[in-house]
């Protein structure tokens, strides 16, 4: 497999800076890379159509993005007014080609039947089945609750739970920061729900990363009938955490305001304060940002709930192969195969 980087006109960026990135992400996954730059629209459209495999192409053209296959994806540097198709990233600087050139080879590597669960774009999830499942394994994604980060960052697991025979259910969702809090937690909730519907009888295990984590285990504490729910370097202590202005103001943000401007907001939403209707297991790398690593011991020595803290930084919860992740699975495993 070879992915195609298309640099378009009007990029701002170092663009030896970009195909050296993209070629260490590429030989990472075990792939080629090819880089052709295109002078305009038509170049684009014509290397695009000329390439039988994965395309990342920047910056995003909304006029050939409806006419581009389904192995493009578009990756804007800078924040997007609106997300302009299913493959369409945006808003993470540099370092987002990364994950860009990841999105690009896992969704041809392992394809997922994308789901919708409601009437807005993304309102979504992209499922991916192996063997003969009886677990769900509800993935929900992280970013300090903001638009720019996407269901893609947990495409790797989504494909490892599907290798190993889970069910695969890479879940999207409205972010705050465009759309408020209240439409994120009803999504997640709505997620949830397509995904015990659509295989009932099934066990349902929620993995929520950073961000993700807090809305695993507001779930966990809404819905006894989860089996059990994972927080991956999740973030825990919402109060405490927008008093030390984690992501630069994002609490504030996602939620609509600080602890005494929306209190009843805070009081249903913040795991630390919530009893837990569900089984929940911490992860928390010890590499990791320390206000995280904090949190999450204060929060299984408030709660009693089991902590799993190894070597490991925020990503490396959620690495397919990573020591962490091994670790993690197995202790999942082991412990849905007793409920």
């Amino acid at each position: 497999m070879e992915v195609l980087l298309v640099l378009g006109p009007g990029l701002v960026a170092d663009r030896e800076l970009l195909v050296s990135l993209a070629e260490t992400t590429a030989k990472e996954l075990g792939v080629g890379l090819r880089t052709v730059v295109a002078s305009g629209p038509v170049e684009t459209a014509a290397a695009v159509a000329g390439h039988d495999g994965p395309v990342v192409a920047l910056p995003a053209d909304s006029a050939l993005i409806g006419d581009a296959p389904d192995s493009v994806v578009w990756y804007d540097l800078t924040v997007a007014d609106a997300v302009l198709g299913a493959n369409h990233l945006h808003g993470r600087g540099v370092w987002g080609l990364v994950w860009a050139v990841r999105h690009a080879v896992h969704r041809l590597r392992r394809p997922a039947e994308r789901i919708a669960y409601g009437d807005h774009p993304e309102q979504w999830a992209e499922e991916r089945v192996g063997g003969a499942p009886s677990t769900v394994g509800v993935l929900i994604h992280g970013g300090f609750w903001r638009s720019i980060w996407a269901a893609d960052l947990m495409d790797a697991l989504a494909i490892d739970l599907a290798d190993r025979g889970w069910i695969g259910w890479n879940l999207e969702y409205r972010r705050p920061d465009r759309h408020g809090w209240a439409a994120t937690t009803a999504d997640v909730a709505a997620g949830v729900a397509a995904a015990r519907e659509r295989h009932p009888g099934a066990r349902i295990v929620l993995f929520g990363h950073s961000a993700g984590g807090q809305l695993a285990l507001r779930l966990a504490a809404d819905d006894p009938g989860i089996t059990l729910a994972v927080s991956l370097a999740g973030v825990l202590d919402l109060g405490e955490g927008q008093r030390r202005f984690l992501g630069e103001g994002a609490i504030t943000t996602a939620l609509g305001g600080a602890p005494d401007e929306v209190p009843e907001v805070y009081a249903e939403s913040d795991p630390m304060r919530r009893e837990l209707a569900s089984p929940v297991l911490l992860v928390q790398g010890s590499g990791d940002g320390l206000d995280l690593v904090d949190i999450n011991r204060r929060f299984a020595a408030a709660s009693g709930v089991p902590l799993l803290e190894r070597p490991g930084d925020h990503f490396d919860v959620i690495t397919p192969g990573s020591p962490i992740w091994v670790e993690t699975l197995a202790e999942v495993e082991r412990r849905i195969s007793r409920s």
